[in-house]
């Protein structure tokens, strides 16, 4: 006799020698294998305890419509709450001269002496007017490069325009640099006290390796004395570090862990290259993207031991996973969105005078190609952010609805890339089983829970922790 019950949606696949569940919330267990079996074939013993946790986990339910239906709508509300205000981060990049030679650079970044590369005054002016378009209560300004430290007359204007327009506005405004601290001057460091602007600043590890990535034989002490002169200008808690893992990164995961611990950061975001500039003359991405993932595996052990030990350490990038998948709440991480984090999260404002829809888009630009420019930054707010353009890709910018990711256990902490699927697989819809970020994602995932299932005693604790930060 078969079992009186109604599914509801959820997602599943198999950790070790458990079934992982997935429903649409984002709530997991781990069931013995073959209970999914049970479950569709309404077989499952209604009197069990695994029944009881599918009801009172939304797995499950003994009526057609669950009895807190409206309970789960407002937590799936509250997963997409990052719709509700829309475009909340918005990058300006200032110019892309720089005083670097990153083996890496994703930024196609010119001479530090060649001001043509510089933004037009009257084009961050109409940048500023269409950040304020937003109708997000909450906003990031965040500007870029290049090295936007050089062009300081211009961080000046951006930074009094805004603070003036925003007393009729009032918005809350977070202004970001993101620099390489070796620009750091007094001037700069003033308006960032000023401006309560916050520094987030590139450290790819100990000397030898971070020299090597930055093509600079003299980096390494130059950036870490703009961090401590930053520190004590502004605070320590005004200034962070992240790192960009080479090739050669690889091969040092203590070594980079021990260096941020040694020059007073303890957290770190284990950044991955990504195919666009300089980057994109890497020859095998298959076998980088395998080797970062044993990087990272080997490297989240080390830090769990570190804390273990008593040494309080964040690795961010769990940390952003972990919000997804032990709290009902959204990240902001525009990366793992879904719908996409282009457009709805985040947009540029480029040198040139243009709008893209992405850090990454932009990127594509110095290479030639404008799939994913907007229009210039006079054009009105509802030409660029509702266009012909953007609608076409909000047809593939969802996880819900494409192939490979809707029916993925993982779709519900995961994201959807369209610029990303373009520029690596040559359509915005991409092919996810030769996709290499879903597949460094999935291997992401499946160790974390992997973790949690066998480990569930030494690493918990530590996980709701960074979690609920």
């Amino acid at each position: 006799m078969k079992s009186a019950y109604y599914l509801l949606p959820f997602r599943f696949g198999r950790i070790g020698q458990q079934e992982l569940l997935v429903n649409e919330l984002g709530d997991f267990c781990f069931v013995p294998n073959g209970t999914v079996s049970e479950i569709v074939n309404h077989t499952l013993n209604t009197n069990g305890d695994i029944y009881k946790n599918l009801v009172t986990n939304y797995f499950i339910s003994p009526t057609p419509i669950p009895p807190l239906a409206d309970n789960i709508a407002v937590r799936l509300r509250t997963k997409k709450s990052f719709l509700e205000t829309f475009t909340a981060l918005h990058i300006f990049v200032l110019t892309i001269r720089c005083n670097q030679n990153c083996i890496y650079c994703q930024a196609s970044s010119k001479e530090s002496s060649d001001c043509n590369y510089d933004m037009k005054k009257q084009d961050l002016l109409a940048a500023i007017d269409l950040m304020f378009r937003s109708p997000s209560p909450d906003i990031t300004m965040e500007f870029q490069g290049g090295e936007p430290s050089l062009a300081i007359d211009l961080f000046r204007l951006a930074l009094e325009t805004t603070s003036e327009a925003n007393k009729s506005f009032g918005k809350h405004i977070n202004y970001v640099l993101c620099t390489n601290s070796i620009h750091l001057t007094d001037n700069v460091l003033q308006l960032c006290k000023q401006y309560n602007v916050s520094i987030s600043t590139s450290l790819d590890g100990p000397e030898f390796l971070h020299n090597y990535n930055r093509g600079k034989e003299d980096s390494y002490s130059k950036v870490i004395y703009g961090i401590e002169k930053a520190r004590k200008y502004l605070g320590v808690d005004q200034v962070s570090a992240l790192m960009t893992a080479s090739e050669k990164s690889l091969n040092y995961p203590y070594e980079i862990i021990n260096s941020y611990i040694k020059n007073g950061f303890y957290n770190i975001f284990l950044r991955p290259l990504n195919p666009y500039g300089l980057a994109k003359e890497n020859k095998n991405w298959d076998m980088y993207f395998d080797n970062f993932v044993e990087f990272y595996k080997k490297t989240l052990h080390y830090i769990l031991e570190l804390n273990q030990n008593g040494i309080p350490f964040v690795e961010e990038f769990t940390a952003i996973l972990l919000r997804k998948i032990l709290t009902p709440f959204t990240t902001g991480f525009v990366d793992l969105q879904s719908p996409a984090g282009i457009i709805n999260s985040v947009i540029v404002y480029n040198y040139d005078g243009y709008v893209y829809a992405s850090d990454e888009s932009r990127m594509l630009a110095e290479q030639g190609d404008y799939s994913f420019r907007l229009g210039k930054v006079s054009a009105s707010y509802e030409k660029l952010f509702y266009s012909d353009k953007v609608q076409q890709w909000s047809q593939c910018w969802g996880t819900e609805f494409i192939a490979g990711c809707a029916d993925c256990v993982f779709q519900s902490y995961c994201g959807a890339d369209p610029v990303r699927n373009y520029s690596t697989q040559g359509d915005l819809y991409g092919f996810r089983p030769t996709s290499q970020i879903c597949k460094r994602n999935k291997a992401i995932f499946t160790h974390i829970f992997e973790l949690i299932l066998n480990e569930t005693e030494k690493v918990m604790p530590i996980f709701k922790q960074w979690a609920l930060r």
